[in-house]
Order: C-alpha cells, then structure tokens, then sequence
C-alpha cells in the first residue's frame, strides 16, 4: 500500500513539473522497507485558469432549424474536458439537438425556440481533480418563426406602361446577413441578390407576379416567401374621337367641332390634334382648343378643313403617348345641291285610303329639315318623307326644298302630280250545287270586281280571314276558295274583300253565303294490354281497335305507317321481338262507290329492348359517407319501363322489403356495407339483373377546432375580437356553426355579429361583459348533422382603456425657427401599438411602430397644440376594426421667428471730405442678451474677431463687395438670422459730387437774383413805345422755356447725366442699396458738435420780365425751381429735386 502512495507522489509531481515551471515540489523517499515520510513535502498552489468561450457562428440571433457552433477553450495548457451549460444548467449529450468534438470543446446545436438563453462552459483537467470557473457567456436567440420579407414597389402603380421604370425592394428586417433571391411569375431571376431589383425600361415580357425571399450560412437557412406583387403592364390607352358637330360632311363657312377622350382612370392627358397625319401646330383665328387640347371647334369651314382628323393623347408626367385615335373624315362642300323629290308608290292615279310617300332628297351630307308645298301653299310636314292617306282633297301637285341650320338652304325640286278615285264592291258567287256537306266533302267559292285584272281578293268567315291551307287553297288570285274536304270548322257565312296587289287599296264586303256541314268523323280508339311502354324478347301484347259510332265498319292496321295484314279488331303478338319496336295506328272505313274512311287512331309506341335489364340503384343523402344517427334511404328503379317488384340485398343477403325504396333510420356503424336490388313484372313474371353494389360508410361526427384571428388575447373596451370555428379534414363550406361563452349561447347584437355560416364570431367593441371561455359547435348544412363542443378559449377584457403620455424635448416654451424638438409618446400596457400625432386637433403624422416624432428645423407654422394616440389592428381579413386609445395631454409648442440683424452705416454727411472709409454697425435689437457678431463678405466669413463695427475702405474692398453680418448670443435665441445684404458702391464719390453741385446751384441762383436787382435799378424807362423796337425779354417765363426745347436747364443735365445716374442700376444688383437717400447718423462726438441745424426751407426765384403796354411796370412771376433741403440728423444731404 506504501509502494502504491510512493508512485502517487513521483506522478502528480512530474504532472505539477509539466503544468506549470513556477511550481516545484521536493520530496524525500524512503526505501521500500521503512515507512513514507510525508512531511517533507513542500507545494505551491496556483488558481486554475478561466476557460474562454467563442462563438464560431456569424449570427447570434438565429432561426429554427439554423445550427450555431460555439468554442471552448483553456490558453497556454492542454489535458482539459469541458462541461457545457445553458442559463446555469448543464447540456446533455444525449440531447439529439446538440454534439459535442471528442474532448467537449466544440459545441454544435441545431437550434428550437426552446434553445435560446445564456450559453457558458467549465474545463476539467483529466489528471488533476480540478474544475475551472466558469467562463464567460454568450447569449443565444432563436425565433420560433421564420422571418418573411417585406416586399414594396415604387412606383406603386397599378397599371405601367412600356418604357417606363420600376424599382422592387426587399427587406427582412430581423437579424442580417441576407442574400436576396427575387421570382417573377414563380421562376428565379439569375443574378440579382441585391435587396433592390430595378427595372428599365419595362415591357410587356415583365408584367405578371414578383415574390422574393432571402437566405443566409454556408448551408442556407431560407426565410418564408413575401407576398406576390403584380407588376401590369399595358400599352396606353387608344384615344377616342368624336365628332361633336351634327354631320361630318359641311358646306362652307358652317362649323366642325371635335372631342378627343381617354376612357382611363388618369385624368392628367393632354391631346395633339392631326389632319391627314399632319399635327395641328399653328391655331388660325377660326380654330378653338380648350386648355387641356380636348376640343376642337372649327367655326368656319372652307375647303382647307377638308380631311382625315385624328388625336393622340400624352401623358407629360409619365412621358408616355398613346397611338393615333380612330378617323374621323370630313368632306367640305363648295356648292348646295337641289333636292330631288320622288313618289312611292310611283302609279297614278291611286284610290282613297291609300298611302302615298313623298320623299325629298338631299343626296349631298346629311341633316337637313324639309319644306312641302302643294298647288302653292306650305304644308305643315318638315320630314324627308311626306305620308299622305289619301282622300279626294289630297289630289294636286308637290314639290319641296330643303334646310340646314341658320344659312344653308337649296332650292325648290321639280313638281309631281297626284290623282285620287274611289274604291269598287267585289260580288261573291257559289260554284258548286249544295250548302249542306258531310265532313271531307269539297265545296267551290268565287268572287269578283268589274274593271282591273289586278285586283286579289282575301276571304272571311263570321268576319275573320279565312287562312289558305291543303284543306281549303284558293287560286293565285285568290279569286275562288276550294273546301277540298269539309269539316266542323267550315261551318259559317263566308264573304270576300278585294285589294290591288303591293298596294293599300281594299274595298268594303261583298254580299255574304252560309255553308253547313256535320260535327265530325266518328273517333277510333286503340288500346294495349298489358300497357308496358316498354317490353322484353318472350314477352306477350294485344292491341284493339274501337269505333262507337254506327256499324259495318272494316280495320286497317298500320305500323310505322306502313298497313298490316290483320282486318279484325284485334291484333296479338305472342312473344315480342326488337322488330316489333314502332308506333301503332288503326283506321275504320265504309261505303263502296265513294268510301268514306275515319281518321286514324292515335299512336301507341311499343318499344323492344334487345338485352335483358339492370336497375338503377340511387341513395339519398347521395353522398359516400354519412354520419352516426342521420337518415338514409335507398330507391332501385328500372329506366323507361314499369310494373315491376323489386328485391333488396346488403352484403349478398337478401332483406325482407319488396317496395322500390326501403330507409334506414338512425344509422349507426352496423349499418355500413353493400347494397344491390332487383325487379320481377307482375303481369309476365319477367326478372331483371341484380343492380350495381352501393357502398354505405357511416362514420362518427367530427369535432371543430376554434382559433383566435386577431392578435390579443388581452384586449381593452371597445377593441374587435375575432374568432373563427373549423372543422379539421372536412370542407369548411359544409358547415354552419354556434357559439358558446360560458357554456350559454352566445347571440348576435350591437357588438357581436357572425359571417353567413357563423365560422367567424366578431366582437366589434369588447366589454367586461364579454370576459369569458369562448366554444363552438358545428352543424352540417345539407344534412341535420351536429358536433360535439370545440376546445375553450378564454378572452380577458381589461376595465378600461389604455392611458398614453406625451413629452417634449428640449422642454422650452418659447422656440425659434431653425430649432430641433422631438416628441415621445408612451404607453406601458399591453403591445402591438402603432402611433398617430395631432396638430391643433387634427392628424398630421403617422410613425408605425416608432414612438418618437422629429422635427428636425422648426418654422412658426409649427407652432400649435401637440397630441399623440395609440392604436393597434387594421382592417385586413385577419383584423376587423383598428382599436384606439385615448389621446394624450395636450403639450403647446409656441415658434416664433428668430431675429434679424441690421447693418446701420456710422459714418456721417459731414466726413465725407475728410475720410476715405466707411464705418459699418451690425446689430440685433429684438434680442436682449449680449450677442457678438460675425461679418460676411460676399458670403463668406470675415477672419476678423467677432466685432459690432466693420470698417470698409479702398484697400480692403477694392471690388465694393456686398456685407452681411449675423449675431451670435448668450441665452435664448443664441443665435440671430444674418442681415439684409449691404453694398459700398462709390458712396464717398457720389456724396462729395452731390454736395458740390448743390452749392453750386445755390450761389449761382443767388447771383442772379441780386443781378436782377441791379438791372432793374439801373435801367433807363422808356417812354416812347411806339418809336423804339420792342427789345427782347431778358429772362424767360416757365411757360416760354416749356415751349422752347433749346433753353438750356443745368438741374436737367445734372439729372440726365448718365454717369451720375449709373446708380439707379444699383437697384438690379444687389439687395441692399446705398444710395443719396439712406440715413447717414452722425454718431461721433465732434460730428454732432459741427453738425449746422437747418430748418426746411424753400427758395422760390422769381424772373421779372417788363413788358410794353398802356400799364407799365407789369410783373409777371412765374416759378422755375424748387429746392428743399433737409439737412438733419435724420437725412444727410441732398434728397430730391422738384420742378
């Protein structure tokens, strides 16, 4: 035993050397005679190490059916086995779902919904009892169902044309990975795994059904199929043409219009009209198009128009046109025709009673109204043909002309004369020698009328027409009526009328004769017994022959019409034969020198069949399988034939029933088997074959499954609930079906309804009351068949409908355009919610399933009262009714618009000549917190810190570049929109002209104002008018320089000039103008030390002209210019000149 615990200790020893070179072991052994010392050992013990778990597989969300792999590993060592657990709890190699490698460090599951959970592992040492911790986890997620794609065409058209494009796009949007595989019409299309399959331009060949599906792993894990989509592609619809106008063929100067239509749901074509192929591009002052092309009115006519007009519709939006309409021709007319007019009939004269057409005719286009005359006078009829019934005063002569419209009208046709006469009395005559005859006696009529040959004549008797027939013709004038065999029916007063042939000419009765003949022919009966319309070879048949009128009568038998030897009035056959088939008939007859024969019998048909019979075995309900506890009844019956018992058989044993029909009542399992029947004659004892076997299956009632349709088991007041019942390996359409709750009848109100078999219970709007365990049970339709209950499924309804929450981020009550806020709704009950968003009470938005709404930059459109609502369910086959929540707390957003920043020009009227720059101010005055400001040259951002002032010289503006500047604050708003743009174009220059040219003008009208003066106290009067030549006037009045167009005027040449005037250009280029107007502050010191304060003040010259007359010393004053300075703060310099 101490040998054994010796090699023990050399052995973990050497395994501990190779383990681990910081560890050493000494030991001293004894011999094998003395006892082992075991206190001189000495170890050192080291934690082993944590394993490390890996997941070989790309996905850690996988499906059923996809298999994951998973590695564990110990670093730097070797001799370890590994343990695997799954959410703490160690696998089983014996699972059929997973494999392990030899020494358990590699894992492979086949994963099931069931298989999903944190994933670890521990080591074990084979030569040490040691066990590691356990190393880290990995989480594995396996989805029951497979995913299916979402497959979405844009554009979403039901009907494309040719050449235009579509884009299909595929996503699953659980897990990645995917390659996409796309069907049309079932069949893959090769080389196309993208999510996205474009089609340009499309054709005819690319209509039909798009699908796709996605898969993924070495060995592919397939996703389910999308839903189909169908891709329709037509050519566009052919344009129709219509011809509005009343006649496509015209006289000159009437008018044409046309209207060209698209029968297509599309309401956005436009129309190209064509003449003989050639397009319509130019409209003359006679031709009209509506603003969507549509008509076309021509409103004078000339032979120009002349031709084949057609249209093609186009669809700009689409870039689609269809082909040419149809054609409608038409034909220009230079001159109008004259009317032809004719008379149907075209004899004359023609008798009273008659009717005469008069036609007028136009053989030229189509429409016209006509006018008749007769012997001068208009006549009220207005149609092409005029129909007269003739009287005495309808004799006279005709014509006509015809009209159309306002200002076509022929001339007037050639006459036609019409004479009109009375009509003559036919006289009736009797050829043969008697009135009274026996039926099939002849008797001979005539009639006739003086005058015409052309006459026909018609009989009547008792005032009817007589029908010609074979019994009683007439001949081809019907002038004589032959009775060639007399009857009952000849019996009456006979008269004629006579009518001229193909006319309306009839005259009135002729005298009348009264014919007398018998009642009838005697009447023979035949009869056959036995009366089997249907016989057998061997069996027997008589037929006789009766008459029960007088006596010493004689039969004649026939069969098919064909006469028998036999005269008697019997006629047996012993044993029939398929010869014997055909219809018998007996006749009577008597009398030698003339015979009088009796009509014939009526037919009796005998048939013969050639082979022995086999009946014909039907069962009601005639179905293959009936049900415990239904009916059945059976009926066996021999086809065209009667007189027959019948015998019942099931299983080859015969029943005790002899009626053609037997029931069975209650069936139950004992009652299935075969059923067959045969059939004797009672009279000749003549059997049949056995009928075809009919199975009989009887089987138990089968009961039906009940599932829930919508979503949630779990649903709130007012939300749909549907569920529908089924009976498994049946068809559904077979039964009708009810519905329990709690085991009592569930019934049909306000909130509960069926479909038309109850298949479907739908709970429009759920309440407490309807909580319960749902079952149903089904009945057969055709058949009084009802099932067992179905398996319970219990609805919960919650008290009251969910509450949702609304919140805003950033919380600020005040926001400026071009900010961000987002909103959020909650709502923590149940799931399945999608998202509706309200502005002022009105929907504006719908997110799906995101509950979140971003506006990224908000306007003052935006501001408004914000709600949001929750819903769940649709209106699809699956779901009946879309549920609501209540709308959540209102949450007031206020936009309002982000100030602007102002540039303010500093430098003032007074410096104009002693700088060369501009000084430039940018401010915000809407904002109240401090702001710094950026400046802006040409759009861009000035690299100068961020300064109230810009300066803008010569030097660093050479080019009069265009400023804005824009403010950047502490607080809210923290930023302002830039300035209106602002332009130094030549400003300085212009100002220091303006100035000196003001001065100018002003001491230059000083000048002569005061030169005025002098002249007027220096010069010498005149006292000789008439003597002295009338001198010129010096100066000019307004309305002399007004009628002068050489006078000089220097204010006109200064505003005229066009270099001073270039800066009214200003104004296209740019924004922002400065301008001799713009307000120029004086913000410095000395500048409003310097500054002069004027009034307004207006300087009027008045020019004083003498003028000779008996009145010296008239003055007259007129105005010439006005000048108004402003020289204030507000303005200044120089605004305006006015005259």
């Amino acid at each position: 035993m101490w040998l054994l615990k010796v090699f023990g200790v050399i052995y973990f020893t050497a395994c501990a050397a190779q383990d681990s070179d910081n560890v050493s072991t000494t030991s001293e052994y004894a011999s094998p005679t003395s006892p082992l010392p075991m206190s001189t050992e000495t170890t050192t013990i080291y934690e082993p190490p944590v394993p490390s778990l890996q997941l070989l597989s790309e996905w850690s969300d996988v499906f059923t059916s996809e298999q994951v792999e998973l590695s564990c590993s110990v670093t730097g060592s070797s001799f370890w086995t590994f343990t695997w657990y799954r959410n703490a709890d160690q696998l089983q190699e014996s699972d059929p779902n997973v494999s392990l490698s030899a020494e358990g460090s590699k894992l492979t599951i086949t994963a099931t919904h069931t298989y999903s959970g944190s994933y670890s592992c521990k080591a074990h040492h084979t030569a040490k009892s040691v066990t590691t911790q356990s190393s880290n986890s990995v989480k594995l997620t396996v989805s029951a169902n497979k995913p299916k794609p979402t497959l979405k065409r844009i554009p979403n058209i039901d009907k494309m044309f040719p050449g235009e494009k579509v884009i299909f796009t595929c996503n699953v949007d659980v897990s990645s990975g995917w390659v996409y595989l796309w069907y049309h019409k079932g069949t893959e299309i090769p080389a196309h795994n993208n999510s996205t399959y474009t089609i340009a331009p499309i054709d005819h060949l690319n209509s039909g059904q798009y699908h796709c599906k996605a898969k993924r792993g070495k060995e592919p894990f397939y996703t389910e199929e999308s839903d189909t989509t169908a891709l329709q592609v037509s050519d566009p619809p052919k344009p129709s043409l219509e011809l509005l106008s009343s006649w496509p063929d015209v006289f000159e100067n009437e008018t044409l219009e046309f209207r060209c239509g698209v029968h297509s749901t599309i309401t956005d074509w436009t129309f190209t009209w064509y003449r003989n192929q050639k397009e319509l591009k130019e409209e003359p002052e006679d031709v009209n198009l509506e603003a969507d092309d549509s008509l076309l009115n021509v409103t004078a006519a000339t032979q120009a128009y002349e031709g084949g007009y057609a249209c093609k519709a186009h669809l700009e939006t689409r870039g689609v046109s269809s082909g040419f309409s149809n054609t409608v021709n038409v034909r220009v007319y230079e001159n109008i025709p004259k009317p032809t007019v004719k008379k149907v009939p075209g004899f004359n004269p023609m008798y009273v009673g008659e009717t005469v057409n008069l036609d007028c005719n136009v053989d030229v286009s189509s429409g016209w109204t006509y006018q008749w005359y007769k012997d001068g006078i208009e006549l009220r009829a207005t149609n092409e043909t005029n129909s007269i019934h003739l009287a005495l005063s309808d004799q006279g002569t005709y014509w006509c002309k015809a009209t159309r419209g306002e200002i076509i009208s022929t001339d007037f046709s050639e006459e036609i004369q019409q004479d009109v006469l009375e009509i003559p009395i036919p006289s009736l005559t009797l050829i043969t020698s008697w009135f009274h005859v026996f039926p099939t006696e002849s008797v001979k009529l005539s009639c006739g009328m003086d005058g015409s040959p052309n006459w026909i004549y018609t009989w009547y008797k008792h005032g009817r027409e007589v029908q010609a027939d074979n019994v009683a013709p007439v001949d081809s004038n019907g002038a004589t009526l032959f009775i060639r065999s007399a009857s009952a029916k000849h019996v009456g007063q006979y008269n004629c009328k006579g009518h001229l042939n193909d006319r309306s000419v009839r005259s009135n009765f002729s005298s009348g004769l009264t014919l007398n003949v018998y009642d009838e022919k005697p009447r023979v009966t035949l009869t056959q017994d036995p009366k089997y319309r249907v016989m057998y070879p061997g069996e027997s048949v008589s037929f006789s022959c009766h008459i029960n009128v007088s006596s010493g009568w004689e039969y004649l038998w026939l069969k098919d019409h064909s006469v028998l030897a036999e005269t008697g009035n019997n006629h047996t056959i012993k044993s029939v034969v398929r010869t014997n088939t055909g219809e018998y008939q007996c006749q009577a007859k008597r009398g030698s020198d003339t015979v009088f024969s009796s009509d014939q019998s009526q037919a009796v048909r005998l048939i013969v069949e050639g082979n022995k019979p086999k009946p014909v075995l039907t069962q009601q309900p005639d179905v293959e399988e009936v049900y415990t506890g239904e009916s059945v009844s059976f009926e066996c019956k021999v086809e065209r034939s009667s007189g027959w018992r019948y015998h019942w058989y099931k299983d080859g044993t015969q029943l005790p029933i002899n009626s053609s029909s037997f029931n069975i009542r209650d069936a139950n399992l004992s009652n299935g088997g075969t059923y067959k029947c045969m059939a004797i004659r009672d009279k000749t004892m003549y059997n049949t074959q056995h009928s075809d076997g009919r199975v009989l299956r009887v089987s138990e009632i089968p009961v039906p499954s009940l599932k829930l349709i919508t979503t949630w088991l779990d649903v709130f007041p007012t939300e749909s609930v549907k569920f529908s019942c089924g009976m498994d390996g049946t068809p559904s359409a077979d039964w009708k079906y009810k519905w329990f709750k709690d085991k009592q009848r569930v019934k049909a109100d306000s909130t509960v309804s069926f479909d038309s078999d109850k298949a479907t219970l739908s709970i429009s709007s759920a309440s407490a009351s309807h909580h319960g365990r749902y079952s149903c049970s089904g009945t057969f339709k055709s058949r009084p068949v009802t099932s067992n209950s179905s398996n319970g499924v219990t609805l919960d309804v919650y008290d009251t409908k969910p509450r949702v929450t609304l919140m805003q981020n950033p919380i600020h009550n005040v926001m400026h355009t071009e900010d961000s806020v987002s909103f959020s709704c909650h709502i923590n009950v149940s799931s399945g919610w999608e998202y509706l968003w309200y502005k002022d009470g009105s929907v504006f938005a719908k997110t799906g399933n995101n509950h979140t709404h971003h506006i990224k930059s908000v306007v003052t459109t935006n501001t408004g009262e914000y709600q949001c609502e929750a819903k769940r369910g649709s209106d699809t086959v699956f779901s009946s009714a879309v549920f609501i929540s209540y709308k959540s707390q209102a949450v007031r957003l206020i936009v309002e618009e982000r100030p602007q920043a102002d540039i303010i020009l500093l430098t003032g009227w007074s410096e104009v000549f002693s700088t060369d720059s501009l000084v430039l101010r940018c401010g915000v005055h809407e904002i109240q917190n401090m702001c710094n400001y950026t400046w802006f040259k040409e759009g861009q951002p000035i690299s100068l810190p961020p300064s109230e002032k810009h300066a803008v010289t010569p030097q660093n503006d050479p080019e009069q570049s265009l400023y804005t500047c824009q403010g950047i604050c502490t607080g809210r708003p923290s930023y302002s929109r830039k300035s209106d743009s602002f332009k130094t174009k030549n400003l300085l220059l212009k100002r220091r002209v303006l100035l000196s040219i003001s001065g100018c003008l002003f001491f230059g009208i000083i000048a002569v104002f005061l030169g005025c003066i002098i002249l007027r106290v220096v010069r010498k009067p005149a006292f000789d008018f008439e003597e002295k030549p009338e001198e010129a006037d010096l100066f000019l009045t307004m309305a002399q320089l007004k009628d002068r167009d050489d006078a000089p005027c220097p204010m006109v040449e200064y505003i005229t000039d066009a270099e001073l005037n270039a800066s009214s250009k200003e104004a296209d280029d740019n924004g922002t103008i400065c301008s001799e107007t713009t307000p120029l502050p004086i913000t410095k010191v000395e500048d409003q030390g310097n500054d002069v304060k004027f009034k307004d003040a207006l300087f009027r010259v008045n020019i004083v002209s003498v003028m000779k007359g008996a009145v010296p010393n008239i003055f007259l004053t007129d105005t010439m210019y006005l000048f108004s300075f402003l020289p204030t703060e507000e303005n200044g310099g120089l605004v305006s000149f006015k005259q």
